[in-house]
């Protein structure tokens, strides 16, 4: 089978995942959904760069943050702002929507309040299951930014809470996977 089909093959049983991660990084779910549609698209076209000894889910959530990155970059630049790091660029909260379990619901408007940084390592790491180290390569930053990242998440997410061990708290977010 060649890369396009595992890459069809991966996207289907991604779906779920991807959109959840867009969700997290765009601001409505308009965005979202053009994030998922370019990604996918991306990933289909430039199936020849995946490799049978790389993660699937790895490579396309790196494509989706590469998306998102140069979207953000884009839209500085067509507001006049020249060139803007995305990691400096600040989006509206992930919202989420009602839940039935309480505890899950306060939780993801807690992460929803983070900061995109934070957040977006928040739901990498708790949500998708991903090991740092693989969040590392996703995001193309060093491990310690996002033990750090991860580190003051925590902190907030503690404070918000009222408490100061959140490691049940953030629990929760393993639900989503």
């Amino acid at each position: 089978m060649d890369n396009i089909h595992s890459i069809r093959d991966a996207v289907v049983g991604l779906l779920p995942r991807l959109r959840r991660y867009a969700l997290t990084l765009a601001s409505n779910e308009f965005d979202a959904d053009d994030l998922l549609q370019v990604t996918i698209e991306r990933a289909l076209t430039r199936s020849h760069q995946f490799h049978y000894s790389q993660n699937p889910d790895r490579w396309m959530f790196t494509i989706m943050s590469s998306v998102w990155k140069n979207d953000l970059r884009a839209r500085a630049i067509r507001q006049g702002k020249g060139f803007v790091d995305p990691e400096t660029l600040s989006h509206a909260s992930f919202e989420s929507h009602p839940e039935s379990n309480v505890l899950y619901g306060e939780v993801l408007k807690m992460v929803g309040r983070l900061p995109e940084i934070q957040r977006e390592v928040v739901v990498l790491v708790y949500a998708e299951g991903f090991k740092y180290s693989e969040v590392a390569r996703i995001l193309n930053v060093p491990i310690g930014t996002i033990m750090s990242r991860i580190s003051r998440a925590r902190t907030t997410l503690s404070t918000q809470f009222g408490s100061n061990d959140v490691t049940g708290d953030v629990t929760a977010m393993e639900g989503l996977r």
